[in-house]
């Protein structure tokens, strides 16, 4: 592997690293990323009123989930591409739990999970959310024991910031299903293997929205215990080919929420 030269030194290009430092590999998803929508008071409530409109009628009853497929994947340092029309898109920060065997939970991973701005929760284009490069990646999974089990993960609080000024803190204290509840509840109607990742959830500003950041911008997401990870935004070259966009089961919908009684999906 090629090295940079710093103050007479080696180390690893992009790392900072000295080069009898042992080198990790940057952390990437090795199975499903599923999100997980309204898991958040505030955004719960702003949509409370509109849940028993059509076409539910009804609050949803279960997790409401959705994937972000492998080609968003894109990892603590790199850049993510604006597609060509978009001019911004929304940014936000969430921890994701990753599996371990029989159902355990193995660690945590720091995402920044981008969309273009939508209005509707349904059943919108795959194409707002699944876009290349649409997930930003934490540059390591920490340990389950290390954060403190439960108790030690609703204690923590996550910070967005764009180009250094905080934009957002968002509390997994103020979750409406609890991690260890979400866990329990997405078990319980489908089996997450080794290496699939549940996220859980993105909270809303005040007025609804969520920060947006456009070409330029960078992006940067931290918790305690976490390295942080940063994201730089760049407008699509005009001669790149279509974008990729990841297919989503269901008939097209980005959304699947657990079978259970008067479950339903926004």
């Amino acid at each position: 592997m090629p090295t940079l030269a710093t103050n007479g030194r080696k180390t690893m290009p992009h790392e900072g690293t000295e080069m009898n430092a042992p080198w990790t590999p940057p952390y990437l998803p090795q199975g499903t990323v599923y999100g997980t929508l309204l898991n958040f008071r505030r955004e719960h409530a702003l949509w409370a009123p509109r849940m028993n409109e059509a076409p539910y009628q009804a609050p949803p009853q279960a997790p409401v989930l959705y994937i972000k497929t492998a080609n968003t994947f894109t990892p603590s340092g790199h850049a993510i591409a604006l597609p060509r029309g978009v001019a911004e898109v929304d940014v936000s920060a969430t921890l994701g739990l990753v599996a371990g065997e029989g159902g355990s939970v193995a660690g945590a991973v720091l995402f920044n999970d981008v969309a273009i701005p939508h209005e509707s929760y349904y059943r919108p284009p795959v194409k707002f959310r699944c876009v290349d490069g649409f997930l930003g990646v934490g540059r390591e999974r920490v340990s389950f024991d290390t954060m403190g089990g439960w108790a030690g993960l609703g204690q923590r609080s996550l910070e967005l910031r764009v180009h250094g000024v905080l934009k957002q803190t968002v509390a997994l204290a103020d979750l409406v299903r609890d991690a260890a509840t979400l866990w329990a509840d997405v078990n319980a109607f489908q089996t997450l293997r080794p290496g699939d990742v549940l996220m859980l959830g993105t909270d809303c500003l005040a007025d609804g929205s969520r920060p947006r950041t456009k070409a330029g911008d960078a992006v940067e997401i931290t918790a305690a215990g976490f390295k942080p990870l940063s994201n730089h935004f760049v407008q699509e070259s005009p001669d790149a080919g279509p974008p990729q966009v990841g297919r989503a089961p269901l008939g097209g919908s980005e959304y699947a929420s657990a079978p259970s009684v008067g479950g339903t999906s926004i």
